[in-house]
């Protein structure tokens, strides 16, 4: 009875598993049957109609023949409803999971509408109504969504038409750390072999200023080896502002050291050159930058071993360069962040 229970569950076959589990409960759970009757949502007549098969032909019973005719499909309106409860996700509609999967919606499906789909036929419906099957990324919950709407819709644009009224550059800057233990990444390899990298442990990064230049794809860096702090970050502008002869309009996050008394003395000192905008706090997909730390990642860093520092040091400076020397390469970057923003291409171009 255990196996045709499993069998019934790998199939997705709703019917199936029912009946299995509601003669597996009365007869080896001693179950009740009133109880068995409310959670299976069966009548008495058909449970003993169930149990009388079951007695005669043992597991042989535990089949449903097909027969035949068109299966019962939902109505547009039905659809609309369905998009809206999956929308809203698993636990507003009274399950305990927080994750859909085809088997959740099979019942929430038989459950509202009366209507019993094949699971792999729910994959299709999804799919068709516009789903797909996706892994779930965090986002904080400190994020002021009016406040990002505010900066994406009026402090931006008034960003780009200042910028290029005065033939400004739009830098928008971020650091990252590049681990001495390396990172991994998706990579093709024979089936049951999963691709095994060495890494050292050792818990030493390289860390690296940086700044994207919005309308050219000019790319200004610096690595350093201790960590980020106010001076580091204002020795990196000034090799920035050295580089350039535009006036500078820096679009920043609010790590500590971008917003210290020290750091905005020095942004008040070379206000002639500089300009800064805070970007919206915990608001990473709005900074295109991280768009070249990934690519960047890729190059540099992922399923590679790093025996020593300098190793690391010398694979992220040549990813670097090769950025440096093709603006081009940097600049396709933004379209994403245009995309993100539902912003037009051509400001890039």
């Amino acid at each position: 009875m255990q196996t045709a229970l499993h069998k019934a569950y790998a199939a997705g076959d709703l019917r199936l598993l029912r009946r299995s589990s509601a003669l597996l409960e009365f007869g080896a759970n001693n179950l009740a049957l009133s109880a068995i009757l409310t959670k299976w949502d069966i009548a008495r007549s058909t449970f003993y109609a169930w149990l009388a098969d079951f007695l005669l032909h043992d597991l042989a019973s535990l089949v449903y023949h097909y027969r035949g005719g068109r299966p019962a499909r939902l109505t547009a309106t039905q659809k609309k409803q369905l998009c809206g409860w999956l929308d809203a996700g698993p636990q507003r509609v009274g399950f305990a999971s927080a994750c859909w999967s085809a088997l959740l919606i099979q019942e929430l499906i038989r459950r509202e509408f009366g209507v019993l789909y094949n699971r792999n036929y729910v994959c299709e419906l999804l799919h068709n109504l516009g789903y797909s099957f996706q892994k779930a990324q965090f986002v904080s919950d400190h994020l002021d969504e009016v406040r990002r709407q505010t900066w994406r819709t009026q402090e931006w644009p008034a960003i780009l038409r200042a910028a290029q009224q005065r033939q400004a550059l739009i830098l928008f800057g971020d650091e990252v750390s590049f681990p001495q233990w390396g990172s991994l990444s998706y990579t093709w390899s024979r089936i049951g072999q999963t691709p095994q990298i060495q890494t050292s442990g050792k818990r030493k990064g390289y860390k690296v200023f940086g700044l994207v230049e919005f309308f050219s794809g000019r790319l200004f860096y610096q690595g350093i080896e201790g960590k980020f702090h106010s001076e580091a970050y204002q020795a990196f502008l000034l090799g920035a502002l050295a580089q350039s002869t535009e006036h500078l309009f820096l679009i920043q996050d609010g790590a500590k050291y971008h917003t210290s008394k020290a750091t905005k003395a020095f942004v008040a000192q070379h206000a002639e050159r500089m300009t800064v905008f805070q970007l919206p706090s915990f608001s990473p997909d709005y900074n295109p930058i991280e768009y070249l730390w990934r690519k960047t990642k890729k190059l540099a860093t992922h399923n590679k071993y790093f025996a020593e520092f300098i190793e690391l040091v010398e694979s992220v400076e040549q990813a670097l360069a090769k950025f440096a020397q093709h603006a081009a390469d940097v600049l396709t970057l933004f379209g994403f962040y245009c995309d993100e923003l539902g912003m037009p291409r051509e400001f890039t171009a």
